[in-house]
């Protein structure tokens, strides 16, 4: 159970890394709201990870899963340019999410 909310808790990192931009110095109501509502259920997601998982292993795969979400979010909706070389690199950190996962 530890890891499908670590993983939850990645994707909610992506949430309002991607957010933070858009609340425009926290003056647009409705991304702060998200902002704050994502950024508290990732921390408390991380922190029962960390309950039962290591914790080098915990925070690379919520800050892996953060990173690569928000890097393709950027890439497809953000105007960010993409290139196979991202995509590969991105697809790299999967990788070693996986191999994390692997071997706990």
């Amino acid at each position: 159970m530890a890891w499908v909310v670590l993983i939850i808790s990645g994707i909610l990192e992506a949430v309002w890394a991607t957010t933070l931009a858009k609340t425009e110095g926290f003056t647009k109501v409705l991304p702060s709201i998200i902002f704050g509502a994502s950024f508290i259920l990732s921390m408390a997601g991380l922190t029962y990870a960390l309950k039962t998982l290591p914790v080098g292993t915990s925070y690379a795969v919520w800050v892996g899963t953060g990173a690569t979400l928000t890097a393709a979010y950027a890439m497809f909706f953000g105007g960010e340019s993409a290139s196979i070389v991202k995509v590969i690199l991105l697809l790299g950190i999967v990788g070693c999410i996986v191999g994390l996962k692997l071997t706990d």
